[in-house]
């Protein structure tokens, strides 16, 4: 058990029966009031985000998830099946729990997914991924590193933005934790 006041964003708690990551944290000491710990988290089974007040005094629990590496299979009736390369066994995540993730999903592409009571709550893509472009304007005539960027429509739905010169076919590596254009794979 931990006090409130030793909560740090990316911890695993355990709060009202269910898992929680810690998003954010302000500590408030108002004038002669006992401190307060106000925490945003996101529920890791459902995905809903919620704030909820601590105060300094009260213990809160710590879970500790099991990770493992699987590879992306294919996806079907919004379910995305996943295998373990090590005993074959495979495990479906519906899109609910695979959130925003989903636009990282390619073939052999292996996933950090997060197990509480056997069940997947989180999903984590390779830091980098390369995809393809689908769709994007025309390319601007003179249009630098440094011009003004674009939308681009990548193979897997994600929508990034661009410099001017990149042209459809082409591969580009996205960064995962932000969902932007690093530069290009090829």
């Amino acid at each position: 058990m931990l006090q409130a006041t030793q909560l740090r964003v990316g911890m695993k708690i355990l709060f009202n029966g269910e898992p929680h990551l810690v998003m954010t944290i302000q500590h408030h000491t108002p004038g002669n009031l006992r401190g307060m710990v106000h925490v945003k988290m996101r529920n890791l089974k459902s995905g809903r985000s919620l704030e909820h007040r601590f105060s300094s005094s009260d213990k809160v629990e710590r879970v500790v998830l099991e990770t493992i590496e699987l590879e992306y299979m294919y996806s079907g009736n919004g379910q995305h099946h996943f295998m373990n390369t090590e005993n074959y066994e495979q495990v479906a995540i519906d899109d609910e729990s695979m959130g925003g993730m989903k636009f990282y999903l390619l073939p052999n592409v292996k996933f950090a997914v997060e197990f509480y009571e056997g069940r997947p709550v989180g999903v984590t893509p390779p830091r980098t991924i390369e995809l393809k472009v689908v769709d994007t304007q025309p390319n601007m005539r003179g249009a630098t590193v440094t011009a003004s960027q674009k939308p681009a429509t990548l193979e897997t739905g994600l929508v990034v933005n661009v410099p001017q010169f990149i042209e459809v076919g082409e591969v580009l590596r996205i960064d995962t934790e932000e969902g932007k254009y690093i530069e290009r794979a090829k």
